[in-house]
């Protein structure tokens, strides 16, 4: 994956986003950046000392995190390209789930790929998928909606 010289759909699309795990306007979150490939979404991540649960493993929550902020962006870019719009809508999580498979090690770039399985007008079903040397060590899904003005999140992306 060589991304150095496009903008995530994050950077792209939701520049101001405060969101702990894929806001670049978060200077102490994760900063999660997701490009597109040919069946969704992809991204790789760097893991840090203080993402470790204990020595030498990084935390679920961490991975929680990837998955549930990286799943909502593969379901905001289908929603886009589905209705021909020019912007995403703004999506919240309605329910996700993982499993971890086996522990997910420090120092090492995770790769997180995610796909939409089931699609309507306002929302997407995910499935998504976290490599970490060359081993699966989480999967994971989510549905994720489309949310109106009125809704707490958002103008949170505008």
């Amino acid at each position: 994956m060589s991304n150095k010289n496009i903008l995530s759909v994050q950077e792209n699309y939701a520049s101001n986003s405060i969101c702990f795990g894929c806001g670049p306007a978060n200077k102490k979150g994760l900063r999660i950046k997701s490009f597109r490939n040919d069946e969704g979404l992809e991204m790789e991540f760097e893991t840090s000392e203080e993402h470790q649960a204990f020595p030498g493993i990084i935390n679920g929550g961490i991975i929680g995190t990837l998955l549930d902020c990286h799943g909502n962006w593969v379901a905001a870019i289908a929603l886009m390209d589905k209705s021909g719009d020019k912007i995403p809508p703004c999506t919240v999580t309605a329910s996700y789930s993982i499993k971890l498979k086996r522990p997910t090690p420090l120092n090492s770039k995770l790769l997180i790929q995610g796909k939409v399985v089931e699609i309507d007008t306002k929302s997407a079903k995910v499935e998504l998928i976290l490599i970490a040397d060359e081993k699966v060590c989480a999967t994971g899904e989510g549905l994720f909606v489309a949310i109106d003005e009125g809704h707490p999140a958002y103008h949170r992306w505008h």
